[in-house]
């Protein structure tokens, strides 16, 4: 195929037939919210809201009506993330194929973009999940699939969907899982995935997928610390103050812990579990660490208890012990298991400019610019490849991450 034919519009749709094939991660989680972005008038920096789902108490044994209050809370997506590639070349490098034309520059462009978008999400999304299963020094290996079943059991405690769920492992694991999952099949309402760049197959509930962005997490040097002090924990909070113990340089964004006494509960029923709730820490903080989940003693958000299911008071979490993942200066390795709904990633249009070639194309969910224009006095073709994002944890109870070594 003659460059003539080489248009603007042609390099988008290969261009975007590239970056669908490599979308290991994004490719599995919500993007219904692509739409919002979408509209006319939509502009960078725009959010929208996404309503959590209402949760209530139960009438229990008796007729007399005792209504609740309808307590409705929202989430924000905001899509404000600018990243792109941009290339040049001279006039006789422009009479290439359109095949070969991917080969040089779509391919490599889009492999880059593509790379780091999904390593910053997976990253983010596995640092905001608190769920965590395995144990520190365990490899999942050939001998013992009890990891994969915690994991499973984890989501299925948490009321996750089983329909649409996926797993992001190193290709080590996954060869060291080898002959434990010797199971694996093809679901025929799976074949479609095989485009999927990473993809494997199906097994124990899960589709799984290798993916080298997995997130290893460094602890710091200090991971001994208590709560020291239950001023700065409320019902319906998000902080744990832990400064005396743990100072703000010693917190790390991403780590895991339980505090002593603080077991988790049942979402509907707040029947206690065996476990003891985790945490992750979203921001450090010179007094106290911000953390997820939100804590929730009462009512019917409720999300810890004692042992017996009773609920706590805020004393609970004075001067209890805190217990990490990994010891001191260790590095984690985390793999990362999800519900399709766990996670959103949106993209949003950008404006269509009017000098040179600019086209908008969308497929997918992934919305792409490329802006042509000639440099006449160098002989140079310049592009650039755009792309609008943002990302949210919608339903992180409904993520578990796997230890991996």
């Amino acid at each position: 195929m003659p460059n003539a034919l080489v248009t603007i519009d042609t390099i988008a749709d290969r261009a975007l037939a590239v970056a669908h094939e490599k979308l290991q991660f994004i490719g599995t989680v919500n993007r219904d919210y692509d739409a919002e972005f979408g509209r006319a008038g939509k502009k960078a920096g725009d959010t929208i809201r996404i309503r959590n789902p209402n949760q209530y108490t139960r009438r229990q044994g008796s007729r007399v009506l005792n209504t609740q209050a309808q307590a409705e809370t929202t989430q924000d997506l905001v899509v404000s993330t600018q990243d792109g590639v941009d290339m040049e070349w001279n006039g006789a490098e422009m009479t290439l194929s359109l095949d070969e034309y991917t080969k040089r520059y779509i391919s490599p462009a889009m492999d880059v973009i593509v790379s780091g978008i999904e390593s910053d999400f997976l990253q983010a999304m596995t640092k905001a999940t608190a769920n965590t299963v395995g144990t520190k020094g365990t490899v999942p290996g050939a001998s013992t699939t009890t990891v994969l079943g915690d994991a499973r059991a984890m989501l299925n405690m948490n009321l996750a969907p089983k329909g649409n769920r996926s797993a992001q492992i190193d290709s080590t694991t996954m060869a060291s899982l080898g002959n434990a999952v010797r199971g694996f099949y093809e679901d025929r309402a799976q074949i479609k995935e095989a485009m999927r760049e990473g993809f494997i197959s199906r097994h124990s509930g899960f589709d799984w997928y290798e993916n080298e962005r997995i997130l290893t997490l460094a602890n710091s040097d200090d991971v001994t610390a208590n709560t020291n002090a239950d001023a700065l924990v409320t019902d319906g909070g998000s902080s744990i103050a832990v400064s005396e113990d743990l100072a703000q340089a010693k917190q790390v964004v991403g780590s895991v812990f339980t505090v002593a006494g603080v077991y988790a509960c049942h979402a509907e029923t707040k029947a206690p579990y065996a476990h003891l709730q985790q945490f992750t820490i979203t921001a450090t903080g010179a007094v106290s660490a911000t953390v997820t989940p939100t804590i929730y003693l009462t009512g019917a958000k409720k999300n810890v208890g004692s042992a017996t299911g009773a609920d706590l008071a805020i004393t609970a979490f004075n001067e209890a012990a805190m217990t990490f993942i990994g010891a001191a200066s260790a590095s984690v390795k985390y793999g990362l298991l999800y519900d399709k709904d766990a996670f959103t990633f949106a993209t949003a249009d950008l404006p269509i400019m009017k000098t040179g070639e600019c086209v908008r194309k969308q497929h997918d969910g992934l919305s792409l610019r490329l802006w042509r224009s000639g440099d006449i006095v160098n002989d140079r073709e310049l592009l650039r490849i755009d792309i609008l994002y943002g990302w949210l944890a919608m339903r992180p109870a409904h993520a578990v991450r796997m230890i991996l070594n």
